[in-house]
């Protein structure tokens, strides 16, 4: 087990934990996958609320894989916790002998004890070294895209994964301020390369750019279009798929795949009818996206960004 850092323990308030147990216990009896395990709070909450089910949990960060399992011990063999991504996971569901689950959870983004760990490197209001990974055991750091990436590929990943408005200035920016070594030093960067009405707007100014650095680094919306289909695809009959997306590349993705997957392809332009689909294998449970309520994006300002889609496999599909 990793030795875990006490100032960042993966005390995780799940978020819409309400919701996603009311949608995820009404499925047959049988296996779920956690995608994205994080903290442990929403297997917990949903094998308390359903005996019959059991948890596949998966998470590519082992210090909070380490933490949900001591923390889901009580449940004993109705959890099981592997260290993979999200994309293996019919390649692990296969592996444990199941051919088919009874629902899935994906719960992007990164989590509170993620980005409250200063060592982590995900966060711009503490001084950490520039990591982001969220698998410290392989793969590039967030000090690696900044140093190395030309300002055309600092400029495109800002704009694609932040929607940074003022990507080329910050992407020039960190270019003539290499080498950048440390989180505070980036957001100081990317403060000083925005305009003065930006720095005194509500929120500061690096957040996008830490976000679109650290999607880059663990490859998170590259991998969710093919884990979602893998996830519709293992799905039973009546079985369900839960997602909570937190920025617009990300729910884009997954209201693209839902749509799909139940008969509707997106308008080729915003007042023209849909093209027709492919024929439909789950059924979209609601129209649009759910939203934390008031009460809850008071007590968790997290939250807020949260947007639930969720869909049903259909009887009829295979």
């Amino acid at each position: 087990m990793a030795e875990l850092d006490p100032s960042s323990e993966f005390l995780h308030q799940p978020v819409m934990l309400d919701e996603v147990v009311t949608v995820l216990s009404d499925v047959p009896n049988g296996v779920v996958v956690d995608a994205t395990l994080g903290g442990g709070g929403h297997t917990d909450a949903l094998l308390n609320a359903n005996e019959g089910l059991s948890v596949i949990g998966l998470d590519r960060d082992q210090e909070a894989l380490d933490a949900a399992c001591t923390r889901l011990a009580p449940h004993g063999e109705r959890v099981i916790g592997m260290h993979r991504r999200f994309d293996a996971i019919t390649e692990v569901v296969r592996e444990l002998g199941h051919d088919r689950v009874s629902a899935c959870l994906f719960d992007l983004g990164v989590s509170s004890p993620q980005l409250d760990s200063a060592r982590r490197g995900f966060s711009y209001r503490q001084n950490g070294p520039l990591d982001m990974r969220m698998d410290r055991s392989g793969g590039i750091t967030g000090a690696e895209v900044v140093n190395s990436y030309d300002e055309r590929a600092l400029t495109s990943l800002l704009r694609r994964h932040g929607d940074e408005p003022n990507a080329q200035r910050i992407a020039r920016a960190i270019v003539a301020a290499r080498p950048v070594t440390s989180t505070t030093e980036l957001a100081a960067v990317v403060r000083g390369a925005v305009p003065a009405a930006v720095r005194r707007r509500k929120g500061h100014p690096a957040r996008r750019t830490f976000q679109a650095i650290r999607i880059e680094v663990n490859q998170e919306l590259e991998i969710l279009q093919d884990a979602l289909t893998q996830a519709l695809s293992l799905l039973a009959p009546r079985g369900r798929c839960a997602v909570l997306a937190y920025h617009s590349g990300e729910d884009r993705i997954v209201k693209r795949c839902f749509r799909d997957a139940a008969g509707e392809s997106t308008p080729p332009r915003p007042g023209l009818p849909p093209l027709l689909g492919q024929e439909a294998t789950v059924r979209l449970l609601w129209r649009g996206v759910r939203k934390p309520g008031n009460d809850e994006v008071a007590g968790n300002r997290r939250s807020e960004a949260a947007r639930l889609r969720a869909v049903e496999k259909l009887e009829t599909a295979q």
